[in-house]
């Protein structure tokens, strides 16, 4: 087995990962850590994980970078749950050091160090750039294969880049002119509290923030749809908030080209996503966060306007488990050659 640490585990994706590798074959959590809680038990942070032999009384520990080539001797696979930037630091560190590392920030998930440094700021590694691999495995598997350092994608990107992927890649759609509405639950903003996640005001509005192109995850999501497009695009991203802890649904409008039809998106779908845990649905059924909540699973499905040849390309995920923690497992697998499901809930809980 593989003995892995949780570095930020104590904030909404690294218990998600506690309770992810805690029932994978191949895993087994031998540190946690966490900067402000570090001294405490699991079980006083992560309460879930509260009479779980061997895992709630771990200590959550203090890491710094420099003490990589300690951590070494006692994991083989690191998750970073960190702030970006200092998840590139923690992350080359542990690199160096030979440690295979799974990183949940955007740290390296862009392949332009301009994009970036524009985008979060200065970079502490930038000559990671390249080896790095973004850990979505129905698009790169293959670079996958054997990866040492993974950036696991974010919530909102993979929520819009499944769906699009496939009509891009087949040439289904226009280039331009996409727009995408997405709306995620409000664990997407972390732990650390503040007001606009408070119950009242939470519980009872949906409100969009960081529009026309002020979000951070633009920049990815257009990164990878150019590369299914063979081509640079651009897209018009809107983010909201919506009042449910968990999920993420992100609805994307594109021109249909002529000749084109609803039929012949989900057959590039299905096509694309022979390998992986995306479930495309069948007509006239549309995804619902439900259905996928706690799942590593998503749910893509597309439906056509004929009367203005546009096509809704829908897609559906918990963004802690697919948008997250359990994407990254998924990525860990394929990169040891495991199936990609090994370890992982494919049926989400429900209700």
């Amino acid at each position: 087995m593989l003995r892995a640490a949780i570095i930020g585990a104590a904030g909404y994706t690294g218990s998600e990962l506690v309770r992810l590798i805690h029932r994978h074959p191949e895993l087994s959590l031998a540190v946690v850590a966490a900067r402000d809680n570090a001294g405490k038990r699991l079980e006083q942070v992560v309460p879930s994980t509260r009479g779980v032999k061997g895992i709630g009384e771990l200590m959550l520990e203090p890491f710094d970078p420099e003490q990589a080539n300690a951590l070494a001797k006692r994991v083989d696979v690191a998750f970073l749950g960190l702030p970006h930037a200092a998840s590139a630091k923690a992350g080359k560190a542990l690199y160096d050091a030979g440690v295979r590392v799974v990183d949940l920030s955007a740290d390296f998930r862009l392949k332009s160090r301009e994009a970036y440094e524009k985008t979060y700021g200065p970079h502490p590694a930038p000559e990671l750039f390249e080896v790095a691999i973004y850990g979505m495995p129905e698009l790169h598997r293959e670079e996958l294969k054997g990866a040492r350092l993974i950036a696991a994608p974010g919530c909102y990107p993979t929520s819009c880049i499944l769906p699009l992927a496939p009509l891009l890649r087949a040439g289904l759609i226009a280039k331009d002119g996409i727009i995408i509405d997405s709306k995620s639950g409000v664990s997407g903003a972390g732990r650390s509290p503040g007001p606009a996640y408070h119950l009242p005001e939470a519980a009872e509005g949906i409100r969009p923030y960081k529009v026309a192109g002020a979000h951070r995850h633009t920049v990815e999501i257009e990164q990878e749809l150019s590369l299914a497009a063979g081509e640079t695009l651009n897209v018009v991203f809107t983010p909201q908030l919506a009042p449910m802890t968990r999920g993420i649904l992100s609805i994307a409008y594109a021109r249909l080209l002529p000749g084109k039809t609803e039929d012949d998106c989900r057959a590039a779908a299905r096509e694309l996503y022979r390998e992986g845990l995306v479930t495309v649905l069948d007509q006239g059924v549309l995804p619902d966060t439900l259905w996928v909540r706690g799942s590593a699973r998503a749910h893509v499905g597309y439906a056509v306007d004929t009367r203005v040849s546009t096509v809704l390309a829908m897609g559906a995920i918990d963004n802690l488990a697919k948008g997250a923690s359990a994407q990254a497992i998924q990525a860990l697998n394929v990169a040891m050659g495991w199936p990609d499901a090994l370890g992982l809930p494919e049926v989400a809980m429900f209700p």
